[in-house]
């Protein structure tokens, strides 16, 4: 009789280096398993969020704006999640413009499933948007395609020496408006696998990311080959951003946070019901 407990389970999350960096130690079996065999698919997060609303992945990365969509097949791991405190996704433009004039523009965003977008809407419901990969929204700003781009991922730390001017930081808006951190990303696991499993399957990528964390400098090195030619002192700031204490453990703050931007969501219409949030315990 063959064992019951040995079971693949398939993980998807995005080629980004803080997703790199929390997955290492599972990525490249450092970690007993007990029985369980993890199989990782790297897809960048709107095929991710679209993928999610098919269930197709046993645990998967997603915006928590996507969450939304899918919380009757998922429910969120209690860690592992991209939570920015007073700081977050910039909107971004070649000359200097006012977060007021936000209303009066065309902006690149990085996906309407994104968490980024979602705060933006909440900050103003009037722009004109058009959807653009997120590593090519620079570009578009730099070309006069847009008025102004909203940035996920590294382009947040080097804006600046391309000559871009900050119009607003969303997380900055944020923790002014409510106190709390603005989260963006965090990691789902799918209901029907069962209570059982997902609490072992929870323990093992807990794991993942305190060993990532205890052997900083080998998980940075496995995480800069996902890097998109950024130099090492870069995605180390940006892995410090977006790998902190709340992706270890949400804590009281980074839960409220995600009740109060998916409550916010729906109460603002942009989420069309309330959204049910469970945390694996």
């Amino acid at each position: 009789m063959s064992s019951p407990d040995f079971r693949t389970i398939t993980v998807a999350h995005s080629p980004d280096s803080d997703d790199a960096f929390m997955f290492y130690g599972l990525a490249t079996h450092k970690l007993e398993t007990d029985g369980l065999k993890f199989e990782h698919t790297l897809k960048d997060i709107q095929s991710l969020n679209e993928d999610a609303r098919n269930g197709l992945f046993d645990v998967t990365a997603i915006s928590f704006h996507a969450y939304a969509y899918v919380a009757d097949k998922y429910a969120l791991l209690p860690h592992g999640a991209s939570i920015g405190d007073k700081y977050g996704p910039i909107v971004v433009s070649r000359e200097p413009r006012k977060p007021e004039e936000i209303k009066l523009m065309k902006i690149a965003v990085p996906g309407e499933l994104t968490s980024a977008y979602l705060a933006l809407r909440l900050y103003d419901q009037e722009f004109e948007h058009v959807v653009v990969p997120f590593d090519e929204i620079i570009d578009a700003v730099q070309k006069g395609d847009v008025d102004a781009g909203l940035l996920i991922h590294e382009g947040q730390l080097f804006y600046k020496q391309l000559g871009l001017d900050k119009v607003l930081d969303l997380g900055e808006w944020w923790h002014e408006k409510t106190g709390l951190p603005l989260p963006m990303g965090g990691n789902v696991i799918r209901r029907d696998l069962g209570p059982e499993l997902m609490s072992r399957v929870s323990k093992h990528l807990h794991s993942s990311i305190v060993y990532s964390l205890e052997n900083r400098e080998d998980a940075l090195a496995y995480a800069l080959q996902f890097a998109r030619d950024m130099s090492p002192e870069l995605a180390d700031r940006f892995i410090a951003m977006w790998v902190n204490d709340l992706t270890v453990d949400y804590g009281d703050r980074g839960r409220e946070g995600v009740r109060r931007l998916l409550k916010e969501g729906y109460e603002a219409g942009i989420i069309p019901h309330e959204v049910d949030i469970e945390f694996v315990s």
